[in-house]
């Protein structure tokens, strides 16, 4: 990365007639009161969208032995919670790549601070992939939590058990490179460690079709290339919120999230069209939109992703402008705006993935 884009994390000195308000920045814990609305909004969305759409999970009959309400529920919620964390790394990483300076490699205070703010959310992505390894094989042997102790052979044969347990420990591991990382070498390394840990999941959920055929890998490959995308725009946007509001690093941020936006619109429309025609013959997409639940949350998806794509020509057409001549309060707060947007499309791809 050139030295120019380098240095697009620098503090920009206030123009006198700049307003005090956008001198200061955002309020004192703004930050943590939009990290807490958006958990808030992507839990609520994705719950309504299961029960909307018939994913969410259904009591057993009286007398029948399984895993519970409340332990069934909190497979979606600590999913929910991995991918939020992962965004939240991946949004840290991006901006130490892309948008904070480093001499001769060696990163500056900014990036230091996003390196820490990255090994917290791997922590949690790690925790949260570890509650999701325990409650998923107690949910899939329909047992309670109580006695998987005693089916930890069978359990640990379970794909999407292994497919965790590897990410648990990648994810750990990225937790400690990052909690190290003073170099942007190191964090290239730790992109590769958390590409890695993104990718096992996918391979084994309900995202990946069972068949063997050229379309299942189409499918999966398409939704892998799919989460990254998603990653690198909602974390990028994140992270250039937080760590380089510069009118320079939102340039890149914004040519980055063009090309995610056009990526995850094909490989969007691509997985879920192979997943509803794997249903039944024929162009199946526009038809179960509206006769099916999965179809239906593609369909709000779809929704979502022409928001998203409304507020992002928004933001080129007029907060650039004004961040420009130094009032970035507009871009701030439209910027939240859609990262409110892109927390309830996370929820509605969690309810997705869980939804038959």
């Amino acid at each position: 990365m050139s030295d120019g884009v380098a240095g697009a994390g620098g503090q920009q000195e206030a123009s006198p007639g700049q307003s005090t308000s956008a001198r200061q920045g955002p309020a004192p814990g703004s930050g943590r009161l939009v990290a807490g609305g958006m958990v808030a909004a992507g839990i609520v969305v994705m719950v309504v969208s299961l029960l909307a759409a018939g994913g969410a999970p259904k009591p057993l009959p009286a007398g029948l032995l399984g895993a519970g309400m409340p332990l069934s529920w909190s497979v979606p919620v600590l999913r929910f919670i991995a991918d939020a964390a992962a965004v939240a790394t991946g949004g840290a990483l991006v901006a130490v790549v892309l948008f904070l300076p480093a001499t001769d490699g060696k990163l500056g205070a900014k990036a230091l601070r996003a390196c820490q703010d990255a090994a917290l959310a791997a922590g949690i992505w790690a925790v949260a992939s570890i509650g999701g390894l325990v409650t998923s094989a107690a949910v899939i042997l329909g047992i309670p939590l109580a006695h998987l102790a005693e089916h930890a052979s069978p359990a640990g044969q379970l794909t999407q058990v292994r497919a965790l347990a590897a990410a648990v420990v990648l994810t750990a591991i990225l937790a400690v490179v990052l909690s190290g990382c003073r170099t942007r070498r190191g964090a290239r390394f730790a992109v590769v460690l958390m590409v890695a840990a993104l990718t096992g999941p996918l391979l084994t959920g309900h995202g990946a079709l069972d068949r063997t055929d050229v379309w299942s890998v189409l499918a999966t490959s398409s939704l892998v290339v799919h989460v990254f995308a998603a990653t690198a725009w909602v974390g990028g946007l994140a992270g250039v919120l937080r760590y380089a509001r510069s009118r320079e690093a939102v340039e890149v941020f914004s040519s980055l999230a063009l090309g995610c936006a056009v990526t995850m619109g094909i490989t969007g429309l691509l997985t879920a069209e192979i997943h509803l025609g794997g249903r039944e013959a024929g162009w199946a997409l526009i038809t179960q939109w509206v006769t099916t639940g999965y179809g239906a949350l593609v369909f709000a998806k779809a929704i979502a992703f022409a928001l998203l794509v409304t507020v992002g020509w928004w933001h080129r057409r007029t907060t650039l402008p004004n961040l420009a001549t130094g009032e970035p309060g507009a871009f701030r707060r439209l910027a939240v705006v859609e990262l409110l947007i892109m927390a309830g499309t996370v929820g509605l791809a969690v309810a997705l993935s869980r939804t038959p």
